[in-house]
C-alpha cells in the first residue's frame, strides 16, 4: 500500500528562526500542511512576489494552491484573532474556506484568558516569564486542568459553556484581587463574531482526516511554532511556553503515530536571538550585538519587541538535534553576517564551578560561552543563486557547523524573499 509521509519542521533556538519561509519553500513537496502546537503569539513572517505577510494561527502552506492547511489538535486559537488574520488574507486573494480545516480538539483562547495573562504575570513582579500577553498559557492551563472550551463546543449548547467557563476565571481574578477589566465587553463581542466567523470553516476530527490522507498516499508538512528551547519540558524552564515545540508535540498535537515520521528538518539562524526574559548564554551586549539586530531587522512580527541577539551557541543546537531526532539543517540568515571581519561559534560551556562541558545543563543560567573564531566571508551574498558562488571562508563556516552538529546543512536563505534560498545539492 502506497501510505504517504510525515515530515516535520521546527525550529531549533528561541523562536523567530524564520519558518514561515522554510515552510513556503518546502510546501509544493507538500500536499498537506498542518500546524501542531502554540498559538497566535507566535508570527510567521513570509515575503515574496513584493509583499509581506505574518501568519499566527494560520499554517504557512495557504498560499500554495490547492494545499490543504489543518489547525490541529495542539494548537490553541483565539477566535476574533483568527477571523482579523483570516479575513487579511482573503482581501489579498487567499481563498480559505475550502482549504483551511480545523481540528474540533483545538482548544479556544477566551477573553478572560487575555485578563489572567496579565493578572498572573503580574503578580510574579520581577520574576515576569516575559509573555506576549495573548491569553496562550492560561488555555493551555484549562486545557490540562480539565477546564478547557474547544472548537467543537461552539457547535453544540456553547453559550451556555461559555458563560460557565468565564464565571469560573471572573473568580479566580477576583481571589487575586484584580480589578482592572477595561475593554472586555468590546473584545467579547469581537470575539463571538470570531466564532460564528470559524462555523464557516470546515471543522473536522483532525487525527483521522490526517490518517485517512496518509493512506491515501499523501505527503504532510508539519509546522511547529516557536523554537525548541521554548518547549515546556526541555526548554530553558520557566521561561518557556506551554506547549511541546519539539518533534514529539507533532504526534500529540495532530494524532500521528511516530512511526509516521519521516525527516525532521531543523531551522536555525546562522546566529541566535531570544525575545523576552530568560537566559541566553551568547547574548551579546556590545555594539555587536546591536549590529546584528539592526542587519537582521531583530524585531517580533506580533509584539515589534526588540529581540536579544548572540552568536550561534552549539551546545545548545546539538541538545534540539538531539532531542527533536533531526535529519537535515537549515540556516537561515546567513546574509546577515556578510561584513563581519570575525564570526564567533559557541562549542562548549564552562559552568559556575569551572567545569567545561559539551552538553546542554539543567541550569543555563550562570554558563560562561566557550568560542572558536573563524574569519569573516566579507561578501554580499544576497543575490547568489548557486552554491558553487559562496566563498571560501563562508563555505569553511557550514563545513565547520555540519562537522560540530554532526547534520547535514541542506538549505541556506540568504534573504526574506523565497528565491533567496540555495538548496544546496550535496
Amino acid at each position: 500500500m502506497n501510505t504517504g509521509k510525515v515530515d516535520v519542521l521546527l525550529g531549533l533556538q528561541w523562536g523567530d528562526e524564520g519558518k514561515g519561509k522554510v515552510v513556503d519553500v518546502l510546501t509544493p513537496k507538500y500536499d498537506v500542511v498542518a500546524r501542531f502546537q502554540g498559538g497566535p503569539n507566535a508570527g510567521h513572517t513570509l515575503e515574496f512576489e513584493g509583499e509581506k505577510y505574518v501568519l499566527r494561527s494560520i499554517p504557512s502552506g495557504i498560499f500554495q494552491g490547492g494545499k490543504v492547511n489543518i489547525i490541529g489538535n495542539g494548537v490553541v486559537l483565539a477566535p476574533d484573532l483568527f477571523m482579523g488574520e483570516a479575513k487579511d488574507l482573503e482581501k489579498t486573494g487567499h481563498e480559505l474556506q475550502s482549504r483551511l480545516h480545523i481540528s474540533s480538539k483545538a482548544h479556544l483562547i477566551m477573553p478572560t484568558h487575555r485578563i489572567l495573562d496579565r493578572a498572573l504575570e503580574a503578580a510574579k513582579g520581577k520574576n515576569k516569564v516575559g509573555t506576549t500577553g495573548k491569553g496562550i498559557g492560561p488555555t493551555y492551563t484549562d486545557k490540562i486542568s480539565r477546564n478547557g472550551l474547544r472548537v467543537g463546543d461552539i457547535l453544540n449548547n456553547f453559550e451556555q459553556k461559555y458563560a460557565a467557563h468565564k464565571e469560573r476565571h471572573l473568580s479566580i481574578l477576583k481571589s487575586m484581587g484584580w480589578t482592572d477589566f477595561e475593554g472586555l465587553e468590546k473584545t467579547e463581542k469581537l470575539w463571538m463574531e470570531g466564532v460564528e466567523y470559524l462555523r464557516s470553516f470546515k471543522i473536522v476530527d483532525s487525527e483521522h482526516e490526517i490518517n485517512k490522507l496518509l493512506k491515501e498516499g499523501k505527503n504532510i508538512l508539519c509546522e511547529g511554532a516557536q523554537g525548541t528551547m521554548l518547549d515546556v519540558d526541555f526548554g530553558s524552564y520557566p521561561f518557556v511556553t506551554s506547549s511541546n515545540t519539539v518533534c514529539a508535540g507533532a504526534c500529540t498535537g495532530l494524532g500521528i503515530g511516530p512511526n509516521k515520521v519521516g525527516n525532521v528538518y531543523g531551522i536555525m539562524k546562522a546566529y541566535c536571538t531570544r525575545v523576552g526574559a530568560g537566559p541566553f548564554p551568547t547574548e551579546l551586549f556590545d555594539e555587536t550585538g546591536k549590529r546584528i539586530r539592526d542587519l537582521g531587522h531583530e524585531y517580533g512580527a506580533v509584539t515589534g519587541r526588540e529581540r536579544r541577539c548572540g552568536w550561534v551557541d552549539l551546545v545548545q543546537l546539538r541538545y534540539s538535534i538531539m532531542v527533536n531526532g533531526v535529519t537535515e539543517l537549515i540556516m537561515m540568515k546567513s546574509d546577515v553576517l556578510d561584513t563581519f571581519d570575525t564570526i564567533k561559534a559557541c562549542v562548549q560551556y564552562e559552568l559556575p564551578d569551572g567545569t567545561v562541558t559539551p552538553d546542554f545543563p539543567y541550569n543555563i543560567d550562570n554558563v560562561k560561552p566557550i568560542y572558536k573564531e573563524l574569519k569573516g566571508w566579507k561578501t554580499d551574498m544576497t543575490k547568489f543563486t548557486s552554491e558553487d558562488q559562496f566563498p571560501e571562508e563562508f563555505k569553511a563556516y557550514v563545513s565547520f557547523l555540519e562537522a560540530e552538529l554532526e547534520t547535514p546543512i541542506k538549505i541556506i536563505s540568504i534573504g526574506p524573499d523565497r528565491k533567496q534560498t540555495i538548496v544546496r545539492n550535496k
